[in-house]
């Protein structure tokens, strides 16, 4: 995961909505079971792992976090799945 990407999508999430990063998930988690190459896969899994992580931030903004808080705690919360 990317910080500046999930910063990214969670600013395209609040001019737009939500719906969209959803729905361009679904449709990359599709693209897999297509016979793709282990890079092209890699990339697709990154992609589809930042967008889940701004959906995240997005839902602990609307809690009602600020945006710089919200990116924190998630963060925080990627770091002690992984052990670091």
């Amino acid at each position: 995961m990317k910080l500046p990407v999930i910063k990214h999508l969670t600013e395209f999430i609040e001019q737009n909505d939500v719906d969209y990063v959803l729905e361009t998930i679904e449709t990359l988690e599709n693209l897999i079971e297509a016979p793709l190459k282990d890079e092209e896969l890699d990339v697709i899994g990154e992609l589809i792992s930042n967008m889940y992580g701004a959906v995240e931030v997005d839902k602990l903004i609307k809690e009602g976090h600020s945006k710089k808080d919200a990116l924190n705690l998630f963060m925080k919360r990627v770091l002690g799945a992984i052990g670091k």
